[in-house]
């Protein structure tokens, strides 16, 4: 899976479980940054949510769950 496929799909996911909009989910989740698998083995991808604690909450829940099962992704 591809950072710009795994982003949406955490945005749809976010928009489905929450209610609101893409837009503000974009802006909570911030960028995803995407790093090394060789220095970062367990999961080579990383989101630090900037919404207030009840949407970080959702957020921090919802990357818990992807990080099993997408734990790498490739840049692009």
């Amino acid at each position: 899976m591809k950072a710009h496929q795994l982003e949406e799909l955490l945005i749809k996911t976010l928009v489905r479980r929450a209610g609101g909009t893409q837009r503000r989910w974009r802006i909570v989740l911030g960028p995803l940054r995407v790093y090394d698998p060789a220095t970062h083995p367990h999961c080579n991808w990383h989101v630090s949510p900037s919404g207030n604690s009840a949407e970080n909450d959702v957020v921090e829940t919802l990357l818990d769950e992807m990080r099993g099962s997408h734990p790498r992704v490739e840049t692009g």
